[in-house]
């Protein structure tokens, strides 16, 4: 049961390319937004489409290859765990952030334009 917990599966688009950064010891992280959609059937019988947006997080190898082959827009699937992030910004505000951090990440689609 240990496996089923803090876990999220998505498929999605990338709602952008991946901003990347190179860390010390030249370790990397990829940084992007998904989006997923969800369409029900409302009262009066219209279809109504959602749009839900998650902020992703990749580190390492897997984050190279982000940067070699996911673009804005790609549909790919992705499983990883959620984290919970709090900082102050410069003028002492509080912001929080909901990640997933990424640890496995799949192809999807059509093998349309690369990089």
């Amino acid at each position: 049961m240990n496996s089923l917990r803090n876990r999220v599966q998505l498929i999605g688009h990338l709602g952008g390319d991946p901003e990347i950064k190179t860390l010390e010891g030249s370790k990397k992280v990829a940084r992007f937004s998904l989006a997923t959609n969800d369409e029900y059937t409302d009262k009066s019988g219209q279809k109504v489409k959602q749009t839900q947006w998650h902020q992703l997080v990749v580190w390492g190898r897997l984050a190279d290859t982000c940067e070699r082959f996911l673009f804005k827009g790609k549909e790919i699937a992705i499983e990883g765990k959620l984290t919970y992030r709090t900082w102050n910004d410069k003028d002492g505000k509080t912001h929080n952030i909901t990640e997933v951090v990424v640890n496995e990440l799949m192809f999807m689609g059509s093998k349309d334009k690369g990089k």
